[in-house]
Parts: C-alpha cells; structure tokens; sequence
C-alpha cells in the first residue's frame, strides 16, 4: 500500500508530513515506522515525521482544529517542534486549508499555537517559556554550566567560547537525570552581539540536527533574561530566526518554512 507523504523544512531542520486529515490515511505512528520514514539512507529521511491531523469538534456545529502530531527520528513522541509547526502552517496554507497573512490556530501536545503565515515566513506564538534554574551539561571530560528552559520541551542552554567545544556531538551530552528524567535538547552558544547570538543543538531523539525553533527560543530567552520586551537574531547551522519577546512575556519566533517535494511512499 502506498501512503502520501511531503518533505520539508525549516531551516534545515527537516521533516516527513504525513497528510492524515480525518485519521483515517496513516493511523497511529508506531516506533518502528517513524525510524524507517526518517532513516537517511533507507527511508525519506528527516528529524522527525509530522502527521497533520483535523480533529473534530466538541459537536456537530463546532470547526475542527488543526493538530500537529509530532515524532522525533527514534520514534519518540515530543511535546513540540518550533521549525516543524512553521513547516505544517506552510503546508496547510498551500493547500488551501488555512490563508496566508491572517493568524490561525495549531494544537500540539504544548497546547494551541497561533501561527501566521506571509509568503515563506512564519510567525509562531511560542507563549511564555519558563526559565527553571541553572544545570550543567557535559561533553566527554568537559562541563558546562547550563540554564534549564522550558519552551513546551525541556532544553539545557550552555554559554561556551566557540561553538566547536563541544566537539562532533555524535552522542547526547551528558546531564542531570534528576532534572531532565525524559532527556533534553541541550544548546551550545556563543554571543555575536548585544542581540545576537550563534548556537548548535543535540536534540533528544534526533542527534545534531541543523537548527531547532523551540531551542532558539530558549537560547534567546537566556542570552537576553528579564521580563522586558526584547528581539534577538540566533544563527545556526542551518540558517537564522528572530525572536521577539513582548511586554507579557510571551515569545514570538519568525522564521522560514518552504515544503521541497511530495509523493507516495511504501513505508
């Protein structure tokens, strides 16, 4: 049996959708299959897989909602994905499901997200992140020490000299179980500027991946701390966002989104 299925990304970070409006095309995503679709060389590859669904209403009257479906590579769930919700808003007003230039809603397992989509750049309301203290991270025999961000997902945001210290980042940093008992995205970042900043990620359940939109989040929310609204320029591997904080605190990531092929696939 053949299934449906696009490829895209945001800033490099990329990712197989599965259209799966009513449920009823993909089912439940098991282990197994998320790892086969991402797999570089045997599959269609990607850091993660999004199942675009439209869940129905409380009643008959009532719209359906969007909701983004979220796997990381190994097949584990995730709470959220910042470049992949950018990607899903892109594709759903590609195809005429949600229009460009007007803020619609998106669910994700961190609660609704209000995105709006103008031309290739997406606007997402990330809501208020928590800052929850300080960590440390560690690399082989070096330790770093690190502020524990909540953005939906748990991320450990490391300050360091170059952005190479870190060394090839083949394996998950080192960290506080006690304090991430579900694993953690981990940041490496060094400042450019008074508002910018430069940064590498190990994301749990993909590896280094070429950027992460929750973990620029967090990496913004570190580099600049207060409660002041504040926009700030982070660079990664593959490509830039800007982060906005507003005056309430919440945080707004614009970014790129572009969707490179579609087709069907056996996996």
């Amino acid at each position: 049996m053949s299934y449906p299925f696009l490829k895209g990304h945001g800033t490099h970070n990329d990712f197989v959708l599965l259209p799966d409006l009513d449920g009823s095309v993909h089912g439940d995503l098991d282990v197994d299959r998320v790892r086969a679709l991402c797999d570089r060389r045997g599959g269609i590859g990607g850091d993660g897989v999004l199942r675009v669904l439209c869940v129905p209403g409380d009643s008959p009257d009532s719209a359906g909602r969007w909701f983004m479906d979220y796997r990381n590579a190994d097949g584990s769930v995730a709470e959220m994905c910042g470049n992949g919700i950018r990607v899903f808003a892109l594709h759903l007003v590609q195809e005429g499901l949600a229009e460009a230039g007007l803020p619609f809603e998106v669910d994700t397992r961190d609660g609704v997200k209000t995105v709006t989509v103008t031309g290739d750049e997406v606007t997402v309301d990330m809501g208020v992140p928590q800052v929850l203290g300080e960590t440390q991270v560690s690399v082989g025999d070096r330790t770093w020490a690190a502020t524990h961000v909540d953005v939906g997902n748990p991320h450990a945001v490391a300050f360091v000299d170059e952005l190479d210290d870190a060394g090839p980042l083949l394996v998950a940093p080192t960290h506080d179980t006690s304090v991430y008992p579900s694993g953690v995205n981990v940041e490496f970042v060094v400042r450019r500027g008074d508002a910018h900043v430069a940064m590498r990620v190990h994301e749990r359940g993909s590896g280094e991946t070429q950027a992460c939109g929750t973990g620029a989040c967090a990496v913004a929310v570190a580099a600049m701390p207060g409660d002041g609204a504040m926009t700030c320029r982070v660079d990664q591997p593959g490509g830039t966002v800007t982060i906005s904080r507003t005056p309430e605190g919440r945080v707004l990531m614009t970014g790129p989104a572009v969707v490179v092929a579609r087709g069907t696939t056996d996996l």
